[in-house]
């Protein structure tokens, strides 16, 4: 039998996180998942580089974060963490857990607005 292979660290970090999801991103994972968001892909705990991301569309280049109190205290890892995938092609979109828990509804507009193209306004009739 070939020797088993072994995933990267971000890999193996990210397998765990699945495992152990913040109430936040339940909810918010329960809209995003098998192409229910507009026929949009998304992944859970996604590892880009060093980082694993909470939600991310690959073929859309677009990064959700949800964030919990302990990111008042890390702003300069997390703007670090925004400024490599922003390199890296990525939109980032932040909210904190209590806004997915309280206005879900609006946490989906924001996420429809930046994801969904524009749209022209129909010609007017002549």
């Amino acid at each position: 039998m070939p020797p088993r292979r072994t995933s990267p660290k971000g890999y193996e970090k990210a397998r765990c996180l699945r495992r152990i999801p913040t109430e936040a991103e339940k909810i918010l994972w329960t809209h995003l998942r098998a192409h229910r968001f507009f026929g949009i892909g998304f992944r859970r705990q996604h590892a880009i580089g060093p980082y694993v991301v909470d939600f991310c569309s690959p073929r859309n280049k677009m990064v959700i974060e949800l964030d919990g109190g302990q990111h008042s205290f890390q702003a300069g890892y997390d703007n670090a963490r925004t400024e490599y995938l922003r390199e890296k092609g990525y939109s980032v979109l932040r909210f904190w857990n209590n806004e997915v828990m309280t206005n879900l509804d609006g946490v989906l507009y924001v996420i429809a607005e930046m994801i969904t193209p524009s749209h022209p306004s129909p010609n007017p009739q002549t």
